[in-house]
Parts: structure tokens; C-alpha cells; sequence
């Protein structure tokens, strides 16, 4: 059975937040800034259904989601990066798929192609599909950024979360409130 993450939880520690946040593009003021706050996260979860809210004196953050399917993503004002990037099967025999960037209502582009010819996929773009790998909850983000996501679980009374991006790791431990 998943773990239950529910709860308010206050930041303990942080190890290697400025490569992560490097690794995503992240200004020096902004890195400068956000190494100094100590965020509190407020988890609620009903069976396969989360709301992660994420509280600091810089920025709020707010993530609603259900295990295993695919959502969109706005990470505006944390790395300003707007996921919205859907897996399109070609064809009834396309048992794969492929990741394609929506520009508009009418244009898509292979988000390979945007990578390969290093063009930015505007306004940044990605999709987020969470899973459930025994009791760790993880998060894996497709777009512009390669190896991106995160994972959170529980170990006794703290809550971890590993946050990576382009073979940067970020760990952080949450203690509750």
C-alpha cells in the first residue's frame, strides 16, 4: 500500500540546491535568494489524488495531480518553465509515442527537434506524469530539461524529497510540523 505523505512539513536540509537550480537555468539572484529560505510544504492526499502546496517568503507554489496520469505543469515563478507537452501516438500501430511541444493552437513540434537544433521550447515547456514506485511517490518531467523530476517519501517521522535535473541532485529533508 502507498505511503500517506499528508501533513505539514517544515525544511530540515538542503544538499546541492544550487546545482539543481543551476541545471535548470536559474539566475544567480534567484539562486543567491532561494538557497536562503527554508520553504514548509502542506501535503494533501486522498488515496491517488495530491494537492502539494509549497509555502516561502520568495514564492508559493501549487501542484494538484493524480498518480499516473499525465498534467500539465506551471512552474511559472519558481524556474518559469510552462509544461505542456503531450505524448501523441502517430498511428494505431505507434505503440511508443512521441513527446510534441504545442506552440500555438495549431502548431506542433517534435520536442527532439527543438532540443537537437537547441531551441528553447517556449515559453519552456514540459509534462509531468507521477507513479508510485512501491512506497516513494516519484515525478517524471518530459521537455526541455533531460532527467527531470523528483521523488518524495517518508523515512520515520521526516519526509524526503530528491529533486534531479540533468544529473544534478538536489536532496532535501522535511521534518512535521
Amino acid at each position: 500500500m502507498p505511503a500517506d505523505l499528508s501533513g505539514t512539513w517544515n525544511l530540515l536540509s538542503s544538499d546541492n540546491f544550487e546545482g539543481y537550480m543551476l541545471a535548470l537555468g536559474i539566475d544567480f539572484a534567484t539562486r543567491k535568494i532561494a538557497k536562503l529560505l527554508k520553504p514548509q510544504k502542506v501535503i494533501e492526499q486522498d488515496g491517488d489524488s495530491f494537492t502539494i502546496h509549497t509555502y516561502s517568503t520568495l514564492k508559493n507554489y501549487l501542484v494538484t495531480f493524480k498518480v499516473g496520469e499525465e498534467f500539465d505543469e506551471d512552474n511559472k515563478g519558481l524556474d518559469n518553465r510552462k509544461c505542456r507537452v503531450k505524448k501523441i501516438f502517430l498511428n494505431s500501430n505507434d505503440n511508443i509515442g512521441s513527446w510534441f511541444c504545442k506552440m500555438n493552437s495549431a502548431f506542433l513540434v517534435p520536442v527532439e527537434e527543438l532540443v537537437r537544433a537547441n531551441q528553447p521550447l517556449l515559453p519552456s515547456l514540459l509534462q509531468s506524469l507521477v507513479t508510485w514506485d512501491n512506497d516513494r511517490l516519484t515525478c517524471v518531467q518530459k521537455g526541455e530539461k533531460k532527467n527531470r523530476g523528483w521523488t518524495h517519501w517518508i523515512e520515520g517521522d521526516e519526509l524526503h524529497l530528491e529533486m534531479f535535473c540533468e544529473g544534478q541532485v538536489c536532496k532535501q529533508t522535511f521534518q512535521r510540523a
